[in-house]
């Protein structure tokens, strides 16, 4: 839970808990008085330091996924290349994918290192107007493993949330892990200050991944964050050379249109398979200014039209 402390034992109920301070987990605790006193059920202050520290960021939007492998950190990234090719807009990309950071290598910084400034970390950029800032900065190899505990990923996402020195930004694009838990807590207790101004929903066409979404949308109605809409990622695969379309992974249940038509929300666009963008994002490189053409690079592009139209400020 993000209302753990980091040097809580392994079963803390969290702070704000009823039970926080009177569980069995609770026993020596150094927290434990503190605890059952209430005191510690206070906002947590780096809320409104973040609050203070993001008031030069216009909007922040959150990729969500309930399932991994659906190609949500290549959405973020595309996304905000797609963004930043407007040279009038200032763009960053969080990447609080904790243990799994993939940004780093498919925005083509992988070996980049983050450097501390008057005013905080300093993120990589990857053109002059689109910034980048992932916990694949500061391992000392990318195969490296995170092997941390709630407490202490939570710790690490207020620290970007709080140090990291954007800038004017226009769009702060948070690239999430899949599911509904720690680091998801996270972000939003600690941007209930600074604001979300939605959420852009990842999927594949197969029922499977579309139980998952659902419980992601779920989850974001539980804690009010807006739903701009949902990308069927995936969707179809579109031959470079025949142009034929296959599909790959089959909408037996209506796909993430049937869905949407059932839970009242938009689908933002279909995005189909293109091996294209696989070797652009294992060369770092972007897809949409690699292939600009092709169905999978026009689909993005209309998604961020799309978005626009909806007045969400996606563009």
């Amino acid at each position: 839970m993000a209302d753990v402390p980091n040097d809580a034992p392994e079963h803390c109920p969290g702070t704000s808990s009823d039970q926080a301070g009177k569980s069995s987990a609770c026993q020596g605790c150094p927290n434990q008085n503190i605890c059952a006193s209430g005191a510690a059920k206070a906002p947590d202050p780096a809320i409104e330091e973040i609050r203070q520290k993001l008031t030069s960021v216009k909007h922040k939007i959150l990729v969500l996924s309930g399932k991994g492998g659906v190609g949500k950190s290549t959405f973020s990234a595309h996304l905000s290349h797609a963004l930043a090719s407007d040279d009038s807009k200032e763009i960053a990309l969080l990447d609080v994918d904790i243990c799994g950071p993939s940004i780093p290598k498919i925005m083509g910084l992988e070996g980049e290192q983050v450097h501390q400034s008057g005013s905080g970390w300093s993120p990589v950029y990857v053109e002059d107007n689109l910034a980048v800032m992932s916990i694949g900065f500061l391992l000392s190899s990318p195969d490296d493993a995170v092997i941390w505990r709630g407490p202490k990923k939570n710790g690490m996402i207020k620290q970007f949330l709080r140090d990291v020195d954007w800038g004017e930004v226009d769009y702060l694009i948070v690239d999430t892990p899949p599911g509904t838990s720690d680091e998801h807590l996270s972000i939003v207790q600690y941007l209930s200050g600074a604001g979300i101004d939605g959420a852009v929903i990842i999927t594949t066409p197969q029922e499977v991944s579309l139980q998952d979404v659902r419980k992601e949308i779920r989850f974001c109605k539980k804690v009010k964050i807006p739903v701009i809409g949902v990308i069927e990622n995936m969707s179809g695969f579109v031959c470079p050379k025949c142009k034929n379309t296959s599909q790959i992974f089959p909408p037996t249940t209506g796909g993430a249109q049937r869905m949407c038509e059932e839970l009242n929300l938009p689908l933002l666009g279909r995005v189909p398979l293109d091996p294209r963008i696989g070797r652009s994002c294992d060369e770092g490189r972007s897809f949409l200014t690699e292939v600009p053409d092709s169905p999978a690079a026009v689909a993005y592009q209309n998604i961020v039209q799309i978005c626009h139209r909806r007045k969400v400020s996606v563009h």
